[in-house]
C-alpha cells in the first residue's frame, strides 16, 4: 500500500545506503502479523542490527550515532 511516511524515511536514509542494507517489511502481509500487532500505529519503525532504533520518523543524529558505533565494532 502507499506509505508516504515510509517514502519520506527512505529518502532521508538514501545518503547512507552504502553503509547499511535496508530491509523493508510489509507488516500487512499475513506472515508478518507479529510486526503488525506490535507496530500497526507506529509506522515507520526502524531497527538497526536487530535492535529497535526509532519510530514515526528518522532521527538522523540517532541513526548516525548508532551506525557509527556498529561500524567501529566491526572494524
Amino acid at each position: 500500500k502507499p506509505c508516504p511516511l515510509c517514502d519520506e524515511a527512505r529518502e532521508e536514509l538514501e545518503p547512507y545506503k552504502r553503509r547499511f542494507i535496508l530491509q523493508e517489511v510489509d507488516i500487512t502481509l499475513p506472515e508478518n502479523s507479529v510486526w503488525y500487532d506490535k507496530y500497526k500505529y507506529d509506522i515507520p519503525v526502524f531497527h538497526l542490527n536487530g535492535k529497535f532504533l526509532m519510530k514515526h520518523q528518522v532521527d538522523i543524529q540517532k541513526f548516525e550515532d548508532q551506525l557509527m558505533k556498529l561500524e567501529l565494532q566491526n572494524d
